[in-house]
Order: C-alpha cells, then structure tokens, then sequence
C-alpha cells in the first residue's frame, strides 16, 4: 500500500511535462509529499492509539490523504484521495466496505476546517496529524529550506522561525485531543529554544515575536 502510494506521487509528476505546481520547492516535490504523509502516518497512529480511535483506519487514511496532492488543485485534492484510496481498497484485498468508507470518509474530510468535534474520531486524529507536522523541527527545516530558494540570508532565520511559531500556536489552538496538544506543546518549545540559540549566537538578530502566551 505505501509503494503504491509512493509510485503514484511520483507518476504525478513525471505526467507533467513542466513540473506543474512549483516542483522546484523540495515541499511540492514527489519525495517531499511522501515523507508529510509518512510523518502524519505516524502521527497519527500516536494520537489514535492514545485517544482511543481506529488505528487501523486511521494508518491508512493518513497514507492516503495527500495521494492526490500534487495532481489536482487544492480544493478537490481531498475527494480525490478518497477516490483513488477506495478503488485500490476495493480491487486490493478483501477488506470489509465499513473499513473502507470509514477511510475514504476521512481522507475526503481532512481538509475540513470547522470545530473537529464535528468529525469522527478516525477524521480528527488524522486533521490533528496533518496540522502538526509542520510544526517544530521539521516546519523550522522547511522554512530554512524556504530561505535559501527566496535567497534570504540567515539573518532572516530567526523571522522564519517566529513564523513557524505562530503556524505551531494556530495548530495548537485548533486540536482538540490531549495527545496533540502535548505533541503541539514539545514542538514549539524545539523552535522556541531554536530561535533563541539564533539570538544568542548572531549578532543584530531581534526577537520580532510576542510569546507572551508560550
């Protein structure tokens, strides 16, 4: 299930003749898009096992949530994964059609942005995991990443970091369960910490950023 997911990002890509939406940024890459949707697998495996979910359900539609990313546009993307999740589901084994539309259910409303008390517990698990993984070391490496193809320098690294502070404290506010607030709580103490090594270390870099409410 993972190669299949793997192979079908990178058909994506390969289909378009000019790279498509921005394939030059690592974040719009085939490889980039498979490494999110490993991270937000475990994830959300984390969050299921502790707050009482399907994990089953949750594992595999967090494998399938972005499948369709980086093929469609933004607003579609959702229902597409959950398409394309239950045609390999129906034609790849012999899984039960309540498994099935519990996943497909919840890959087509992980883009939901209302309360998350409104969704299935296999849904929030996977929302919650998709907000978080842009959150701390990792949403600070991909803002490094940024610089370099915005050709900033590193005196911008501690504005880059703010930004990934203010992502993480968005994600906080929003999730709803123990396990991802204390998983949201870990990383943002990471960038935190981050930004004031920048501080300590380079010189004429300020604080632009009130964390008052950390």
């Amino acid at each position: 299930m993972e190669t299949f997911v793997r192979d079908y990002l990178r058909a994506s890509v390969e289909s378009e003749e000019e790279g498509g939406r921005m394939r030059w940024y690592p974040w719009h890459s085939a490889e980039y898009r498979f490494n999110h949707i490993r991270n937000v697998v475990d994830i959300a495996e984390r969050i299921a096992e502790a707050e009482g979910a399907n994990v089953d359900v949750t594992r595999v539609a967090a494998l399938f949530h972005d499948i369709a990313k980086l093929e469609v546009d933004q607003d579609v993307h959702a229902e597409e994964g959950a398409r394309i999740a239950r045609e390999f589901l129906t034609s790849h084994g012999d899984y039960p059609s309540s498994f099935v539309d519990q996943v497909c259910s919840a890959v087509e409303a992980h883009s939901y942005q209302g309360p998350l008390g409104d969704v299935s517990l296999e849904t929030r698990c996977l929302i919650e995991a998709d907000l978080l993984d842009k959150v701390g070391a990792n949403g600070m490496a991909l803002m490094l990443l940024r610089m370099g193809y915005e050709s900033r320098t590193h005196m911008d690294a501690a504005e880059m970091a703010g930004r990934v502070l203010e992502r993480g404290k968005d994600a906080r506010a929003r999730v709803e369960s123990q396990t991802a607030t204390d998983i949201a709580h870990r990383r943002l103490k990471r960038v935190k910490w981050y930004r004031e090594w920048l501080e300590a270390e380079v010189a004429g870099i300020e604080d632009p950023v009130d964390e008052s409410d950390d």
